[in-house]
């Protein structure tokens, strides 16, 4: 039973934008795999809700002259992954919300609901978060572009204010060309579950040194987490063994995440290390990074 007091169904940014003013206490609805839980989980009953699955503005994928991505905030995970800009440009991206929930929220869920929905276990918000993504968020004919680090607030709080609408995600041209990038998720079944913590790691390495680096941990604090710190550590160095050592213990170093039901404190943080390293890792492979005789990688670290 879903207590919904009105449905209205928004055919433009205004028009919804227009609807949240009028009804302060509505909320956006597009796939609707977060909102009608909770509504018919009874902590959102009696929700008047805005659709805007009907704004086709805010779908697809598309490459701006200046090689910037567009990513629409009603496009849905399935479209993400398949889509071939992502392929080509940003594979780790389609490949990190191919692990959110299982093909039918794939098919319905969207971007922009993963990023507004404020959960730090969203799959979708490492990655954007390591490639320095902007959103774009309008208001009655109004637009501002917000870097998604300061989108932010605090657990399930996000930077929107009444009549807000996020229509993309853009992901600037210089802060992925040359970049590789590799996605983790741990958690405690293999497929349909929220991560326990994940890690997303974009670098940019030439000549086996690593020029640049984005860590982002989801349920390692809470917000999603750039680890700058480690980041600074790392810029600049040769890819080795005791690079990857001292990137497992900066990290442990580094988070606060917190203790729950899923796992402990003390658990996160030891996994923390181990996954940012084969997060890593993986990046220096997808670079054509040879491994060093006196270190075995895939003997180190197992499958990756």
């Amino acid at each position: 039973m879903y207590d919904i007091e009105n449905y209205y169904n928004a055919k433009t940014t205004d028009e919804a934008s227009a609807l949240l003013k009028e009804h302060p206490g509505a909320r956006i609805i597009s796939g609707g795999s977060d909102v009608l839980i909770k509504i018919r989980e009874g902590k959102m009953a009696g929700t008047s809700l805005v659709c805007i699955r009907d704004i086709e503005e805010m779908k697809g994928i598309t490459v701006k002259e200046n090689g910037d991505i567009w990513i629409g905030a009603g496009t849905v995970f399935s479209h993400i992954t398949r889509d071939p800009v992502i392929q080509e440009r940003i594979p780790v991206l389609g490949e990190a919300v191919d692990q959110v929930g299982g093909p039918q929220v794939r098919n319905i869920g969207t971007i922009g609901g993963n990023i507004c929905n404020g959960a730090v276990s969203a799959d979708s918000v490492p990655t954007v978060f390591s490639y320095n993504a902007k959103l774009r968020i309008v208001n009655t004919g109004k637009e501002r572009i917000v870097p998604i680090r300061e989108f932010y607030l605090g657990p399930g709080k996000v930077k929107l204010e009444q009549g807000d609408v996020m229509t993309h995600v853009i992901i600037p041209s210089e802060e992925y060309q040359g970049y590789q990038g590799h996605y983790i998720k741990y958690s405690m079944r293999r497929a349909m579950d929220i991560a326990t913590l994940s890690c997303s790691v974009v670098s940019k390495i030439e000549d086996d040194i690593l020029e640049d680096v984005r860590i982002t941990f989801g349920v390692a604090a809470p917000v999603p987490w750039r680890c700058t710190e480690t980041e600074e550590l790392l810029k600049g160095r040769k890819i080795t063994k005791e690079l990857y050592q001292e990137l497992e213990n900066s990290i442990r170093s580094e988070i606060n995440p917190r203790d729950s039901w899923r796992a402990s404190k003390a658990f996160r943080i030891q996994i923390a290390g181990e996954i940012a390293k084969r997060a890593l890792y993986r990046t220096a492979v997808l670079a054509g990074v040879p491994e060093e005789p006196s270190f075995d990688f895939a003997e180190e670290f197992g499958e990756v």
